[in-house]
């Protein structure tokens, strides 16, 4: 469902974007209550492409994130998002230099920015519709017996997907009650056009 591109100057070992998309994965699945399998990351070496910040050339890593966005996901619930990602690339790339230092072959290794834009509308993702943010729960309740049948016919991401829906006890509940609570208030907000959607 979510989108992430890491756009890197620096080199990065296989084993880095591994552990990067494992993390980043990990962090918007048991943030949003989301499959694994639906959260999709990629990797994009900009190191020759001419990039300006402040209208001078420079180069930078950063991660853009293309997600759904809705009324149960609140600008906490991002800023948290927006922090873990800056931690999984300071514990696996390093927190970089505190400027970039020229002619003694060391490289600037932070992380410049993390920009999430909440702009899918819509789309199909394995063969199924995607759900509106916040309506992961309920759209896996409608998609169960289809999942469970291809992971029955062998298809391995279904596998996993059906395991670790269970694992994690994604069906059981919706985020706790006061969660559940919290997005509810928020739909009605919009339906009715109250607080921040009047």
């Amino acid at each position: 469902m979510p989108l992430y591109e890491i756009q890197h100057h620096i080199p990065l070992t296989v084993s880095q974007k591994d552990d990067l998309a494992t993390a980043i994965t990990n962090l918007h699945a048991t943030k949003f209550r989301t499959p694994k399998m639906f959260v999709n990351v990629t990797f994009t070496d900009v190191s020759a492409t001419r990039t300006y910040i402040g209208g001078k050339p420079r180069q930078g890593n950063h991660v853009k994130a293309n997600v759904r966005s809705g009324p149960s996901r609140t600008k906490e619930d991002w800023e948290e998002l927006c922090k873990g990602v800056m931690r999984a690339w300071e514990d696996v790339v390093g927190k970089g230099l505190p400027k970039v230092r020229r002619g003694d072959g060391e490289v600037d290794t932070s992380l410049r920015s993390v920009i999430l834009l909440g702009d899918i509308i819509g789309g199909v993702e394995a063969g199924f519709m995607l759900p509106e943010a916040g309506g992961d729960v309920e759209w896996m309740r409608e998609n169960w017996e289809s999942f469970q049948r291809k992971a029955a016919e062998g298809n391995e991401e279904f596998k996993e997907m059906v395991e670790e829906v269970g694992k994690r006890g994604l069906l059981e509940s919706s985020g706790g009650e006061g969660a559940a609570l919290r997005a509810q208030q928020a739909r009605l907000e919009e339906m009715m056009g109250w607080g921040e959607y009047a």
